[in-house]
Parts: C-alpha cells; structure tokens; sequence
C-alpha cells in the first residue's frame, strides 16, 4: 500500500476540501463571482475569489492551531471522529435538500457582514471577496468541524509543518476553483443556470454524504480509513 510522506498527506487533503467540499458547493461567493465577473471581467471577479480563499485559509488555521490540542486529546479524539462524521453527513444532506442556490447568509452573519462592511468599505474585488467570507460564522465553523475531521482521523499530523502542509492545500484548492469559475464567467462559457446550480449542489451532498456514512462504518467495525 502507497504511503505518502505526513507533509504530502497534509497539503493533499487540504487541496481536496479547499476544492471539494469549500468551493465548489455554491454559495454567496461562487454567486458574487458569476455576476460580478459576468459584468466586471476575469481580474475582478478572479480578486473576490482571492479575497474569499485568503479570509479560508485564516479560518483553516484559526481552527488548527486554535482547536488541536483539544481535538487529538484522549477520550475527545474518538468522539470527534464519529462526531465530524456527522457533521459531514449533516452539510451532505443539507446540499441534498437544497431547492435553490443559496444567495443569501444567516441573520446574524448578515448583519455580522453589515457592520464590516460598514467599518472596512470594501471597494476593491479583493475586499468584497474577504468581507464577504470573514462575515460568514458558517465558514469559520465548518472549517472547525473539518480540522476536527482531518486530526482526529490522522489525515493531518499534529505538527505545525503538517498544518502549515494542509493550509496551503486548501489555499491552492480553493484558488483553483476561483479561478477557473472567474475565467469562464468572464468569458461566457458555459453560462449556469439556477438548475444546474442546484444539481451541482445535490451532487457535492450525495458525495459528503456517501463520504460521511462511509468513515462511521469503518470507525464501528474497528477499521480506520
């Protein structure tokens, strides 16, 4: 069985929850992207989508370096792998029920964005992008959850190299999605309607779900993934 190096294995995951289960559900920013770069052009929209991955890699940190310690420790260990299980199943059924693309935050985080905006004025691509996702309290605890999941399963070491490793993933996973969605907006392939919004929505669920389900049988037969 191939055995990646704990840093390889640390940034792969990353990349792969920055890209699939960060970005690619649809959200306000992917929305904020597909108009503001449908009126505005690649470099704005490509800025927003810059701004929105650096304020998720400082909520992925936030939540390494904030939370390991109690996450990896004895007894909360093995509850948290079956708890960010949940979790994971949780977010999949919520895409899966989704009936529309959702376009705007919860109330708290709605006026949470109100008054950062009002403080900060962001009048550049990147600024909207940053305030938008640093207003989002969902963001920052699904980032919690999922450092929960990646410790408490092994899949990030519990060394600041590793963490390091696992922020710059999400980094380059989220970047690519923002960049690729920025460029074909700007250039009007592929123009997605509300339909095939929500259809990317249910996918990405069945695949948390399937994930999610997937790990809690292994952790109950006594295997680990």
């Amino acid at each position: 069985m191939l055995t990646l190096h704990p840093i390889l294995a640390s940034g792969l995951a990353g990349y792969v929850c920055g890209l699939v289960l960060s970005s690619i559900p649809f959200g306000p920013i992917n929305l904020t992207i597909l108009n503001e770069g449908a009126r505005r052009g690649f470099l704005w929209a490509l800025l927003i989508g810059l701004g929105a991955s650096t304020m998720e890699c400082i909520y992925c940190a936030i939540s390494f370096t904030g939370f390991s310690s109690f996450f990896t420790g004895g007894r909360v260990k093995t509850v948290m792998e079956i708890f960010s299980c949940a979790f994971i199943v949780f977010i999949g059924l919520k895409f899966l029920l989704a009936k529309s693309v959702p376009t705007k935050l919860g109330t708290t985080s709605e006026k949470l964005e109100a008054r950062l905006e009002h403080r900060l004025h962001p009048h550049s691509g990147y600024m909207t992008g940053l305030v938008r996702v640093m207003g989002n309290l969902g963001v920052f605890l699904f980032w919690i959850f999922l450092a929960a999941y990646l410790l408490s399963h092994d899949w990030v070491d519990d060394t600041m190299a590793a963490k390091a490793a696992c922020v710059a993933g999400v980094a380059l996973g989220t970047n690519t999605w923002f960049s690729g969605l920025s460029f074909a907006v700007s250039r009007g392939y592929g123009r997605l309607n509300e339909r095939t919004l929500v259809r990317m929505q249910h996918l990405s669920g069945v695949v948390l779900i399937a994930f999610g389900l997937v790990q809690i049988a292994l952790k109950m037969a006594g295997y680990k993934l």
